[in-house]
């Protein structure tokens, strides 16, 4: 996927300017994809000067106007495209994987302290997904269109957080044995 995809999937939700962008990046697509704001930006004007988003500018008293983009018709179909192809296996690119592979050639406690710190951070970040699942999906069974789809998201990343706990814990456990 490309950034591309993940900023008009935002604007198919809803119409915003690149600051907007980023900020929604930090609260929820983010977890999922990752951008800075300067890519943000970038991405935005490739979009606009493709055709695929259209932008209305907005007058600040005292500041440059500011652009609000929408996805263009073009942009819809060329959205509407991507969905519907094949999606790649993801392949796995774990710095903490290749870390641990190389363990023989370092220190065993640091691995271990390391594996102790991911192990809190995603346990941080499953917490996170589970109150966002609790404050904003109170009622999963009763979801539909949007909400459902972005429920389904969460409940990924939910699965994937529980998933590298578990493997941590093994992991901690295999290097702590006498």
């Amino acid at each position: 996927m490309a950034l591309e995809h993940a900023i008009m999937v935002s604007l198919a939700e809803r119409p915003g300017t690149g600051y907007e962008l980023g900020r929604q990046f930090e609260r929820s697509i983010g977890y999922f994809w990752s951008a800075t704001h300067q890519q943000i930006y970038r991405t935005l004007k490739k979009l606009h000067t493709d055709g695929l988003v259209s932008f209305e500018p907005v007058a600040q008293e005292g500041r440059p106007d500011k652009k609000v983009y929408s996805l263009s018709d073009a942009g819809r179909a060329a959205l509407r495209e991507w969905v519907s192809t094949p999606t790649p296996i993801t392949h796995l690119r774990d710095e903490l994987g290749v870390k641990l592979r190389a363990t023989e050639h370092g220190d065993l406690n640091d691995m271990i302290t390391e594996m102790r710190r991911q192990r809190d951070l995603h346990a941080a970040r499953l917490d996170l997904y589970q109150r966002f699942q609790k404050d904003d999906y109170p009622d999963p069974d009763g979801l539909s269109g949007r909400r459902l789809y972005q429920y389904l998201v969460l409940r990924g990343g939910i699965r994937g957080e529980e998933a590298f706990i578990d493997w941590c814990d093994e992991v901690i456990d295999s290097l702590t044995k006498p």
